[in-house]
């Protein structure tokens, strides 16, 4: 089995997800270097990893790093795709791959993701309606935990892990979609999807790469029972001006695509409630962060 790791200068972190996923089983690692490939490759040596690295030349977005990826892995099966400030627990793999043998259709399937602090991270969630969109996308500034939130986060069904969350056996469930940080894809599914559209740069290309396998007659799943810690946030802190801009523009871009009929008639007004929320958090950051860049 192959994984495909996207990085952006991610510093010792990116050989310690590496390691991670060798130890559990992951045969072939190719890491796409969307950053100074130099510094990716210090990095591995220095833990002494003989892995290949893939020179994107300039930040092509995580989609396009991972597009690129996957073509360099061969033919494998099921490509592992994750982000580099990520750790596989022990197992993780092993019940992905389970996940898409005994769900033929699935093309793939997200673990459960923790938060260093090990609290669920709500990974797996829902495709938003018109009016949980806009609700998360305004209240959500001034009340993170609102109802519209919660179900477009599908609340509950991330954190519950194991038990409690009414499904059956291990938890092995349905998902709308599933965040990108990981999954495990159906090769055969990504290259009749054709992988990640590349029009994201960030945010949002996971959701649309989930909402174009539903509607190629392929599902997507949750396994609760494969484990992983994920950061988060390093390009973010990095970068924060230019990933809220990133991040409003996928989601703009998302409701064009996935909207249809007389729906339609309301994306100027989501547009324009995108365009609120970002100026409202642009101007957080700066006051937060005294306008550093």
């Amino acid at each position: 089995m192959a994984g495909v790791v996207v990085d952006y200068a991610a510093g010792p972190v990116l050989a310690e997800c590496v390691a991670s996923l060798l130890a559990d089983g992951v045969d072939q690692v190719v890491v796409v270097e969307n950053g100074d490939s130099s510094g990716a490759r210090r990095a591995l040596d220095a833990a002494g990893m003989a892995v290949p690295v893939v020179a994107s030349g300039r930040n092509l977005g995580y989609g396009a790093g991972a597009n690129r990826g996957v073509a360099a892995t061969g033919d494998t099966a099921y490509v592992l795709i994750c982000n580099p400030d990520l750790h596989l627990h022990r197992g993780a793999v092993g019940n992905l791959v389970r996940a898409l043998d005994e769900q033929p259709s699935w093309a793939i399937v997200g673990p459960r993701v923790l938060t260093p602090e090990g609290v669920p991270y709500p990974s797996v969630r829902q495709f938003p309606s018109m009016v949980d969109a806009a609700g998360h996308a305004v209240v959500g500034l001034v009340h993170p935990d609102n109802r519209f939130t919660r179900r477009y986060r599908r609340a509950g069904l991330a954190g519950a892990g194991l038990a409690g969350d009414g499904l059956a056996g291990d938890g092995l469930a349905p998902a709308d979609w599933v965040s990108g940080a990981c999954f495990l894809a159906r090769r055969s599914a990504l290259e009749e999807l054709g992988g990640f559209d590349e029009a994201y740069f960030m945010f949002a290309e996971d959701m649309d790469l989930c909402w174009r396998a539903h509607r190629a007659g392929w599902g997507v799943g949750y396994q609760p029972a494969a484990v992983v810690t994920h950061a988060q946030g390093m390009s973010t802190r990095r970068h924060p001006y230019r990933m809220l801009v990133a991040h409003h523009r996928s989601a703009l871009r998302f409701a064009r695509r996935s909207t249809e009929g007389w729906r339609r008639l309301a994306l100027p007004l989501a547009a324009l409630l995108l365009g609120l929320r970002l100026a409202v958090s642009l101007a957080a950051v700066a006051v937060k962060g005294g306008g550093r860049r």
